[in-house]
């Protein structure tokens, strides 16, 4: 597959740059969402950034043309992505804020080309989702297989089912609804694959590459990336620190995105 010029690249991604600032602040969007779940964050960074939105392909207004199940076999080729963006955009200097899976992608990207990148933001973020010789993910082998069993087998009675869990924020079942609707506007056969390369990844070796300044930011209770995952991140990356926000479940960018929005500028101002 040829690589894609500088503008196909910002249509396979849906490339949105706004804000009034020279500096780049990329937000990278979790597993079955797109760059919507940013709607009340970024804002907040649009007089002192520039801001980039997009969407990974298969999410949102993405070009599902550009999917290739070979490419993105790993979570490597979404952090590729991120790094044709910032070429197409001649972007330095980057502060790269990752939600959920794309904390990681965030970390392959910086890997790559450490010198694109001056910090790396992760929320939510987890290496491993499966306990292994000692190492707590937060799930047991076989509780991944049942759930990448129950997507493949209903996609959509899955999404409605574990959405509202991801979510948490019960008392806000507005949030868990719009999940689930974010989750059926996904291309299931995509959904599906992505949720493999996701749950079944091992990245805590890419962990102690990353030599970035790095903020993990992590919720008081979250299902799918649990305290002592967000101590695992921390104590393994270098030049790392580590902020507990007033949040709970997984996605604080739309159940606390004050408590977001807070953590991210005094981590910037502070590295500043």
């Amino acid at each position: 597959m040829s690589t894609p010029n500088n503008q196909e690249v910002l249509k396979r991604n849906n490339v949105s740059v706004k804000g009034k600032g020279n500096r780049p602040i990329i937000f990278a969007h979790g597993y079955g969402c797109d760059q919507n779940m940013w709607r009340y964050v970024f804002p907040a960074f649009l007089d002192d950034y520039k801001v980039i939105l997009f969407d990974h392909v298969g999410a949102g207004n993405s070009e599902e043309s550009y999917y290739n199940k070979e490419k993105y076999d790993s979570l490597q080729g979404y952090a590729d992505d991120i790094l044709e963006i910032c070429h197409a955009l001649d972007l330095k200097d980057v502060i790269l804020v990752g939600h959920s899976v794309s904390a990681m992608i965030a970390v392959l990207a910086a890997n790559s080309n450490p010198a694109i990148f001056s910090n790396i933001i992760m929320v939510g973020p987890s290496p491993c989702y499966i306990n292994n010789n000692g190492y707590k993910g937060g799930f047991e082998q076989e509780d991944i297989e049942q759930l990448i069993e129950a997507l493949e087998s209903n996609y959509l009675g899955w999404a409605s089912q574990m959405a509202p869990v991801i979510m948490g924020n019960e008392e806000k079942p507005e949030l868990g609804e719009e999940l689930t609707n974010s989750f059926c506007r996904t291309n299931p056969e995509i959904a599906k694959h992505f949720a493999r390369v996701t749950f079944y990844g091992d990245n805590r070796d890419d962990l102690k590459k990353l030599k970035t300044p790095t903020l993990i930011i992590q919720c008081q209770q979250d299902v799918i990336a649990p305290l002592e995952v967000g101590e695992y991140v921390y104590n393994n990356t270098e030049n790392s620190s580590f902020r507990i926000i007033n949040a709970t479940g997984h996605c604080p960018n739309l159940s606390a995105p004050e408590a977001t929005i807070e953590a991210i500028k005094t981590y910037l101002e502070e590295a500043d």
